[in-house]
């Protein structure tokens, strides 16, 4: 089986909140982009420079006119993830694009629909169980 990329395009949320008094500026990455990738990693690297050079947020796009550019700045982490600060007029927005292959992909699995008699049963009795969460193995 061959390996299955993936760029991964994430977007810099800003947060705003008061504590104590203070105003915090919280930045959180969020996903915005998932795109399959024809190939190998060599294809996945330069497709996630591209995306980094020619990408445009929503923030800005939003507002950009016909013929727009906006100023870019990419710079590459050492991590290999290719970070870009994209500025049109008075807007700002930070984007992270990185490479990822697939390790382990499984379907979701529906239990059968329950009878009426066991929809009955189920009213009277105390609910199941909730499941265990996850621990290490050998620490369960």
């Amino acid at each position: 089986m061959s390996a299955e990329w993936y760029v991964l395009i994430e977007e810099d949320t800003r947060v705003t909140e008061h504590v104590e008094g203070n105003q915090l500026r919280l930045h959180r990455w969020m996903l915005t982009g998932s795109h399959h990738i024809e190939g190998g990693e060599a294809q996945a690297l330069a497709a996630a420079e591209d995306a980094a050079l020619r990408y445009i947020p929503d923030t800005i796009a939003r507002h950009a006119k016909p013929g727009d550019e906006p100023a870019r700045h990419v710079l590459l982490a050492q991590d290999g993830a290719w970070v870009a600060i994209v500025r049109q007029r008075d807007r700002e927005a930070r984007i992270r694009v990185t490479t990822a292959r697939l390790l382990h992909s499984h379907e979701e699995k529906e239990a059968p629909p329950k009878t009426f008699r066991e929809s009955l049963r189920g009213a009277l009795q105390a609910p199941p169980p909730a499941p265990k969460p996850w621990a290490p193995p050998g620490q369960a």
